[in-house]
């Protein structure tokens, strides 16, 4: 067999597998596994009867055009819809600022790159969302960690990491965060800090990439549409390259999200999407513009903030009674709880034990670009009704107390 090591490019030499995606490969091979790792919608919540109909009108053949090539921006209606779509995120834009991307993962490819060069900095929030870590790793691009608080990113620890590669003579591209219900963290930016950092983008001249999959996905028990208000709706200078996705709200199968920019860099981005598939799935984009038009949508949102608000209070609930030693700050929306194990337990080593014990999780060690805390792991709540997650925080309860039962003495893991 032939060995492609010396083969390779210096990007593929990087490239690594998604920790989340190898837990999925766990649970197919284990029975009656609970999995706590994708964060994956319910698929009880998909809006089936209405897709059925969609599909039906849509593949009707009045329209010859439903299963042909499409524009590489997508697909005209559906930008006009997401231009109203926007509009209720408070933030204006023209269909020229839109660009239709093949899930929010590619989105987060095509900004690798477009705007870093191998050895150029982007600044990532400790921790962060395991996809962007790759789509930049992936161009060769240096990732710099900055440190979070309860209410979102630490501005001073962000200053002084943009300083320090600056002073080390390192082009620093732009800053990457999650402000709704951060990926891993559930951490919410406040509203303080969202327009404290267009003030220090403009300092610093800055671009900033919000990602934003869970701002519709609010807790009515605890947030307000007013908190998860984009930092793009205050952009007034273009600084803010927003993208999103119908992923979380009508299904991740359709793959399609979306990406905000100034227009004079669409030209960029579009080539960039030309390069690697054309287009978007034409099928798929006139399927979700008629779930949006059709009011499928406006229906949706409502009832999954209500289904994802049990389930947070099914985990709080089992995870006070079975791991009452461990801490997590209250999710507000989104789809994670962000765990910090007793100490001395290795989330990466305690995988094991909790497979035996037929629960899944994400080992937070994937989350971080630098610095690793070994005691922390990701928890969705998304994908199981809330007794099967009262069932799986029990068989952690039990991977967690062994752990620490078959603990030697005084040992401490670093």
């Amino acid at each position: 067999m032939i060995d492609f090591t010396d083969r390779l490019s210096r990007a593929a030499l990087r490239m690594q597998e998604s920790e989340i995606r190898k837990m999925s490969t766990v649970g197919a091979r284990v029975p009656d596994l609970i999995s706590f790792a994708g964060g994956y919608p319910d698929h009880t919540t998909f809006a089936w009867d209405d897709y059925r109909s969609i599909v039906a009108d849509v593949l009707s053949g009045s329209d010859s055009t439903v299963l042909q090539y499409g524009p590489t921006r997508g697909y005209p209606p559906l930008l006009e819809s997401l231009g109203e779509i926007m509009k209720h995120r408070s933030t204006s834009v023209m269909t020229d600022e839109l660009l239709i991307t093949t899930g929010s993962q590619q989105g987060l490819d095509l900004v690798g790159r477009v705007f870093l060069d191998a050895g150029d900095v982007a600044l990532m929030e400790l921790p962060t969302y395991t996809g962007a870590i790759t789509a930049f790793r992936n161009v060769l691009g240096t990732l710099v960690g900055v440190r979070q608080a309860t209410d979102g990113i630490d501005l001073d620890h962000l200053d002084w990491a943009f300083m320090q590669q600056r002073a080390q003579g390192r082009r620093v591209a732009f800053l990457y965060l999650t402000p709704n219900f951060q990926n891993p963290t559930g951490v919410l930016l406040s509203r303080a800090k969202r327009l404290a950092l267009l003030n220090w983008a403009a300092r610093r001249d800055m671009l900033i990439v919000e990602d934003d999959p869970y701002g519709v996905l609010y807790f009515e028990d605890s947030a307000t549409e007013a908190e998860t208000r984009p930092v793009k709706a205050d952009d007034v200078e273009g600084r803010v390259i927003y993208l999103s996705t119908f992923s979380k709200t009508l299904t991740p199968g359709f793959r399609v999200a979306w990406l905000v920019a100034p227009s004079s860099l669409m030209t960029k981005f579009e080539a960039a999407k030309q390069a690697t598939d054309m287009c978007t799935g034409t099928l798929d984009q006139r399927i979700v513009h008629e779930a949006i038009v059709r009011g499928v949508l406006r229906r949706q949102i409502p009832e999954l903030r209500r289904q994802y608000q049990r389930r947070r209070d099914a985990m709080e609930g089992a995870l006070t009674t079975e791991l009452p030693d461990s801490r997590w700050n209250r999710p507000k929306g989104g789809f994670f709880i962000w765990l910090e194990l007793p100490r001395g337990v290795d989330g990466e080593a305690l995988l094991t034990t909790a497979i035996e014990q037929r629960v899944l999780y994400v080992a937070g060690t994937a989350f971080f670009v630098e610095a690793p805390e070994r005691n922390f792991i990701r928890l969705a709540f998304s994908g199981a009704p809330p007794a099967r997650i009262v069932e799986g925080v029990g068989r952690l309860g039990r991977a967690v107390r062994h752990q620490l039962v078959g603990r030697p003495k005084n040992c401490i893991t670093p």
